[in-house]
């Protein structure tokens, strides 16, 4: 009797200290080896960053990978009881500008089971099949500790300019997944740029991914994710498909974190770090797993 007891007592602490699954993704504007060896800017980044367990970071500009290695060792300085890696796109973009996407995960709660970097058409110039000014990067995730064991991840950072079209398209790289890999279960994130002066009420009717009520949106048009006072625009968005998946969000964890704030920073200071704010959304845990290992 008293084994009983005690046993569901421990079960009954575990189910109270279990958290959930927090994915983010953040455009950290022009991260590179200056802002690598940027003491301040790195100790916000880091405090954000430990929040996130999976995190897709944008606008990453260092050619030679030093800034994304010199991070994930801060980080897991910083993170001592976690042990974060990450999965790196090839650099992005049509001329001199590059990019690249980069997701940082804790390998004792995620793996990676596949990726892969959507292709960009065959041939020379730029048609009208050339759609992408950066190709997203598709990321598959096994979870053993949330309720969704299996899920694909789509990085996105669109141009500006052509973001509709690159939104729009983003419909096809889903089907490309769904046939791939035989998931319902994908989530779309990143600086879509999906608000303000780059869309239109217009526009908005012939994209795809908003038009099929399959595609659930996570982050409103009303919410704000950009650093500065004088905008208001949902540049940055969490879109999510398949039945299991939408079943597994935590009610109402998605939405921009406003580091600003929540660190008591000047707009000056929040700058320095993004012009952006991350976005974020959490998966329930699966108790009876997370209760198994600790008995």
């Amino acid at each position: 009797m008293r084994i009983a007891v005690l046993l569901f007592a421990v079960g009954f602490c575990v189910l109270n200290t279990v958290t959930s699954l927090k994915i983010c993704a953040f455009n950290v504007q022009s991260f590179g080896e200056s802002k690598a060896h940027n003491k301040k800017v790195m100790g916000i980044l880091l405090k954000i960053l430990s929040r996130c367990d999976l995190c897709l970071i944008q606008e990453v500009r260092d050619s030679k990978g030093e800034a994304i290695r010199a991070l994930l060792n801060d980080l897991n300085g910083y993170e001592k009881s976690n042990s974060y890696s990450y999965v790196a796109s090839e650099r992005l973009g049509r001329k001199t500008y590059k990019e690249q996407y980069v997701f940082i995960y804790r390998k004792n709660m995620l793996e990676v089971k596949e990726h892969y970097q959507y292709p960009k058409p065959a041939g020379e110039g730029h048609n009208d099949t050339d759609v992408f000014s950066r190709e997203p990067f598709i990321v598959r995730f096994h979870s053993p500790t949330t309720l969704v064991k299996d899920f694909v991840l789509i990085g996105q950072h669109t141009c500006p300019r052509n973001a509709m079209k690159e939104m729009d398209q983003l419909y096809t790289v889903f089907k490309g997944v769904h046939q791939k890999w035989k998931t319902d279960n994908v989530m779309i994130l990143g600086d879509l740029n999906a608000d303000c002066s780059y869309v239109t009420i217009k526009g908005w009717r012939a994209v795809r991914l908003r038009s099929d009520p399959r595609f659930r949106w996570l982050i409103g048009d009303e919410q704000d994710t950009t650093v500065r006072e004088k905008t208001h625009c949902a540049y940055d968005r969490i879109i999510v498909h398949g039945r299991e998946i939408i079943s597994s969000i935590v009610p109402g964890s998605a939405q921009p974190f406003n580091f600003k704030e929540n660190f008591h920073l000047t707009e000056e200071e929040a700058l320095e770090v993004s012009d952006h704010f991350p976005v974020e959304v959490d998966l329930k845990p699966n108790h009876r797993y997370l209760l198994r290992n600790e008995l």
